[in-house]
């Protein structure tokens, strides 16, 4: 049987979910707000739905009220866990790509889904968990390819960010074979996508 995965009650909503579709927030020894992106920060944990309008909700007292206590909520606090949040994603995807599960590349992605599907890839890659593609690609191009069943489909990076996970100036595909960090890739984008919010949860980086 699966673990079930722990939950925690939003201070802006107070809806209780799984503990890894929310951001933990400490309150540093100045009593600023500090997130917490990796959750190992010492504190009481404060967590918020993530999504910027929430985030940006919890600037109006919700965190003093949760923290039974005065505090600081610096000034773009949800740009701050933006960008903490594509890092992480970043590196992520990066120690993917050199443990030889993450691939770029129209082609090779392309390919690699139709080895997936017809149950012919490598064994590492006999499951694709994670289609990526840049928020800034070409529509024409990223339709052409699809988002297998069980994966999951991410266009929260621009092709800049997504570069610099394969060490390239730029990158529009990606694929990341089933495994312990795909697994990580999706909670933290699927976070990241929630901060950056167009139609469909996503918009360009700023």
């Amino acid at each position: 049987m699966e673990r079930e995965e722990p939950e925690r009650r939003c201070l802006v909503t107070n809806e209780t979910g799984p503990k890894s579709g929310l951001v933990r927030f400490v309150v540093g020894p100045d009593n600023a707000v500090v997130p917490d992106i990796s959750g190992k920060l010492p504190g009481r944990g404060l967590y918020v739905t993530a999504s910027r309008p929430i985030l940006e909700q919890a600037r109006k007292g919700q965190f003093a009220r949760a923290a039974k206590a005065p505090v600081t909520v610096p000034e773009g606090l949800a740009d701050e866990v933006e960008r903490q949040l594509a890092h992480r994603v970043i590196d992520l995807v990066s120690l993917a790509r050199k443990a030889g599960l993450a691939i770029a590349g129209f082609e090779k992605v392309k390919e690699a889904l139709a080895l997936a599907g017809e149950g012919l890839g490598k064994k590492s890659w006999a499951h694709i968990r994670v289609l990526l593609q840049a928020s800034d690609g070409s529509e024409r191009g990223k339709a052409k390819l699809w988002t297998p069943e069980g994966a999951r489909y991410f266009g929260c990076l621009t092709s800049e960010e997504l570069g610099q996970a394969f060490g390239r100036p730029t990158v529009i595909h990606a694929a990341l074979a089933s495994g312990a960090l795909a697994d990580r890739v999706v909670e933290e984008a699927a976070k990241l996508r929630g901060l950056r919010e167009l139609e469909g949860g996503d918009r360009a980086a700023p």
